[in-house]
């Protein structure tokens, strides 16, 4: 079972079909404007499409002749503002959407308590949404969105009122709960994209330009919007470390992690290419990072040139281009400082 979408909305110059698979999340990529959260609001029944049709799990939730209300959807909705109840309390709250499905108190009430435990935010339970921080607020909203059993989870930028500490525990958090779960995150961060999505839909100007599997978008964006926001490097692996792990080949890289890795665990090691120098031969006596490989393309850009060494880029100027006389098909070897390398479970 699947979600497949296709919806027109004249007025907001909208025309845009998805299918996300079972137990995947999909990110909608796109600038301010693009239509992302227009996409949302038809999916959650907020938003009535002009014409299309939308079929979850079977289920004709919008079509000619067809329009299921919000509250029979089993759609749950987390915006960047969590829309909190103000006068009740967190867990009447995450509960309110259970209880309105038909359950009883008590049974909305421990439905709540265990999305608020799954979320970290049991300890909240008492308190009111004027009491709360933002990312508290977001580890509500979540629980509240998660506690109605949804058959889709729409997220709208879960993490843009967050800081960059409170944002990492959130991510982790996300991950847990959207594993095997269908879910569609709006979001303009890469680091976002990679960590939380399966595949990517770029929109732009109301329509999808680009979509596929998340890392191959990002490393060969065909839209303006990913080509944007793209071109880090990326390296999956395995935590070896607090600080490090092993790639594929068995490469180890050190970095600075968000939070301490596990030894074992899967994580992902993030650089940018302008981070990155270029030897003709190994670079002795320094604590760094180093990647072997053969130049596979040279690629003018604005200012600087990109040298591709397999999945890796490194941008460097012309004058060190024509100074180390590189050229495809050429041995070479890529470093850069571990301060430079950012390191994320995954």
């Amino acid at each position: 079972m699947s979600l497949s979408m296709h919806a027109v909305l004249a007025d907001r110059h909208l025309d845009v079909s998805l299918d996300v698979p079972t137990g995947q999340t999909l990110g909608l990529l796109g600038a301010n404007g693009s239509g992302k959260s227009s996409v949302l609001g038809v999916l959650a029944g907020l938003v009535q499409p002009d014409t299309g049709q939308c079929v979850l799990d079977g289920e004709v939730l919008f079509g000619p002749d067809v329009r299921v209300p919000p509250h029979r959807r089993r759609i749950g909705l987390l915006t960047q503002d969590s829309l909190l109840f103000p006068r009740m309390s967190v867990i009447d709250n995450v509960a309110f959407g259970p209880r309105s499905s038909g359950c009883s108190r008590s049974e909305a009430l421990a439905a709540a308590q265990r999305w608020l435990t799954e979320v970290e935010a049991s300890d909240l339970a008492g308190r009111k949404p004027s009491e709360l921080s933002g990312g508290q607020q977001q580890r509500v909203g979540l629980a509240r969105a998660l506690a109605t059993d949804p058959r889709l989870l729409l997220l709208d930028e879960p993490l843009s009122a967050t800081d960059v500490e409170v944002a990492a525990l959130m991510r982790q958090t996300l991950r847990r709960v959207l594993a095997d779960r269908t879910a569609i995150i709006v979001t303009h961060q890469v680091l976002d994209a990679v960590l939380l999505c399966d595949r990517v839909a770029v929109l732009e100007s109301g329509r999808v330009v680009e979509q596929g599997a998340t890392e191959e978008v990002l490393r060969r964006p065909r839209s303006e919007f990913a080509a944007s926001i793209s071109g880090v490097n990326m390296v999956r692996g395995l935590a070896i470390g607090p600080d490090s792990l092993a790639g594929p080949d068995g490469t180890v890289i050190h970095g600075e992690p968000d939070l301490p890795l596990t030894s074992g665990e899967p994580a992902l090691a993030i650089f940018r290419p302008e981070a990155v120098a270029l030897h003709r031969s190994e670079p002795g006596g320094s604590p760094r990072n180093h990647f072997s490989g053969v130049v596979s393309s040279i690629e003018p850009q604005a200012h600087l040139v990109r040298i591709r060494v397999g999945d890796l880029s490194a941008d460097i100027t012309a004058d060190s281009v024509a100074r180390l006389n590189v050229s495809v098909g050429e041995p070479v070897v890529l470093v850069v400082k571990a301060a430079e390398v950012s390191l994320y479970h995954r």
